[in-house]
């Protein structure tokens, strides 16, 4: 039986690295842990598609399927489970060497937002919960990180909880993936609309806090 390659075998002229599917047919699995790593782990890549990465990788390791490159799902499972939990520790030691200073030099107003939500939910719900929860919140997950080691949550609480959500969080949408190409016929023929209904759902609750924040300034600032 035939393994898929770590790398693709061969990469298109010009890659979007806002892209699932180039990414993917550029640099294979191995491409998964370096988006990864970088999503979660600088500050420069709170726009890299890591939802989407991880369900489209998940239905191109289905066999038999007519995507774009064909993976393998154990490898899809390593690298996206490395490039988490190393970028996240990585952005923690970030943070605590000197984070917040290169917060901010950032001009990025995104950035900034983001910062502020994971500062809300790590007073909201303690450590545990918002390291866990921000896994699932594009641009959150970039900031709490860092964020996390400048406001001193301690190393050993960061680790344990970020590992938590990290495989949480890779697994459960590379298999997500994985077993909707399983189930489905064909499902690769609309793998744009479908990562693009991943996409709409990952910043669900981006949208969702942003509605929130201008009705409570609404109603701070028109008290009647």
């Amino acid at each position: 039986m035939a393994v898929a390659p770590l790398f693709a075998a061969s990469a298109p002229q010009a890659v979007n690295v806002l892209d699932a599917g180039s990414l993917l047919s550029a640099f294979g699995a191995l491409g998964i842990a370096v988006v990864l790593f970088a999503e979660t782990g600088l500050l420069v890549g709170f726009l890299l598609p890591g939802d989407s990465l991880l369900f489209t990788a998940g239905l191109l390791c289905v066999p038999g399927g007519n995507g774009p490159v064909s993976l393998s799902l154990p490898q899809v499972l390593i690298c996206s489970v490395a490039g988490a939990l190393v970028g996240a520790q990585v952005g923690y030691w970030i943070g605590r060497r000197g984070g917040r200073t290169l917060l901010a030099r950032s001009k990025s107003r995104k950035l900034h937002e983001g910062a502020a939500r994971a500062e809300e939910l790590l007073a909201k719900y303690g450590h545990a919960k918002a390291i866990v929860l921000a896994r699932f919140v594009p641009i959150v997950r970039t900031v709490l990180n860092p964020l996390a080691g400048v406001l001193g949550v301690p190393a050993r609480v960061f680790a344990l909880w970020q590992i938590v959500g990290g495989l949480v969080w890779t697994c459960a949408l590379v298999l997500g993936g994985y077993a909707l190409g399983s189930s489905v016929p064909n499902i690769d023929r609309y793998l744009l609309p479908l990562v693009a209904l991943v996409v709409a759902v990952s910043l669900t609750p981006v949208a969702l806090e942003i509605l929130r924040a201008r009705r409570a300034r609404t109603a701070t600032e028109d008290p009647r």
